[in-house]
């Protein structure tokens, strides 16, 4: 019963094509696992190249070979290792299949190719900014709780309202999430001054809520008010601007545009995340 609830915090459904040879893992009681990379397709061009973790007892690994389409249903499994070129932990990321299915049909197909849901507390203040082009994001580290008192720590990033939201949340809150898992790549420059090239991985989000019911309230109310303020303020904004164009037609003189104001995200990449884990938060996002 206590295995089924906590496998209920944590599920990913994946549809993609294997990408790389199978590469021994580990062994643990004589149940060998396996790692691979996954590409799944997102809505637009893009791809997503995730690692993939598999038992030998769940299905024979000769039938993973490259280029074959297979669904997994699992969950994301994180553990910390140590990078000897860096000296230091990293927070590794990897879908854990619990099960696999090899050829597909057309139902599996029409299915979402990516699917993520989660059930966990806040662990690190959530970081909000707004980018140059003035779309606001947020990350945050979400702890999922599994089985044998262990737990997972998964970086999310989300957008635009479910930023706003995400930006408000505070340290051992719950919270349950709707999204996908993705990559992306990005530069990190060494302590020697070389640039190194690294992926990335992260849950990004399409819908974040409270686990309390009466907190979805409170925040659909805080939701409400703040949009509120800002359109009042808007209103004031545009009848400032409306009253400068009349005056500079009254005088017949230019006035110059404003420059809008932007919070600006470095590019410099940090290490963040559970013991110094992982580098997640920097680089360019695709929605």
């Amino acid at each position: 019963m206590q295995q089924e609830k906590t496998a209920a915090n944590n599920s990913v459904v994946i549809i993609g094509k294997i990408m790389t040879e199978l590469e021994f893992s580990h062994q643990i009681y004589g149940e060998g696992f396996y790692t691979f990379a996954l590409e799944a397709s997102r809505l637009s061009d893009v791809s997503d190249l995730l690692p993939v973790t598999i038992s030998d007892r769940i299905t024979d690994k000769n039938d993973l070979s490259v280029g074959t389409l297979i669904k997994i249903d699992g969950q994301i499994r994180s553990y910390n290792s140590f990078v000897e070129a860096e000296r230091k932990n990293k927070l590794i990321l990897t879908v854990f299949a619990r099960d696999v299915k090899i050829g597909l049909d057309e139902s599996d197909l029409k299915q979402n190719p990516n699917e993520v849901q989660l059930n966990g507390y806040i662990c690190k203040p959530p970081i909000f900014r707004t980018t140059p082009f003035g779309r606001e994001i947020a990350d945050i580290l979400v702890a999922v709780n599994r089985s044998y008192n262990k737990s997972d720590y998964i970086p999310c990033i989300a957008w635009g309202r479910n930023a706003r939201f995400a930006s408000r949340l505070t340290i051992g809150e719950s919270i349950r999430i709707w999204g996908r898992m993705q990559s992306r790549g990005y530069q990190k420059k060494s302590e020697d001054g070389q640039t190194l090239e690294r992926t990335a991985y992260e849950v990004s989000i399409s819908k974040i809520e409270y686990m309390n019911a009466a907190d979805n309230a409170r925040a659909h109310d805080e939701e409400a008010n703040a949009e509120q303020t800002d359109g009042a303020e808007s209103a004031v904004e545009n009848n400032a601007i409306d009253l400068t164009i009349i005056n500079a037609e009254n005088i017949s003189e230019t006035h110059p545009e404003n420059a809008a104001d932007f919070n600006t995200s470095s590019d410099t990449s940090t290490d963040t995340g559970i013991n110094g884990a992982t580098d997640f938060f920097n680089a360019e996002r695709h929605e």
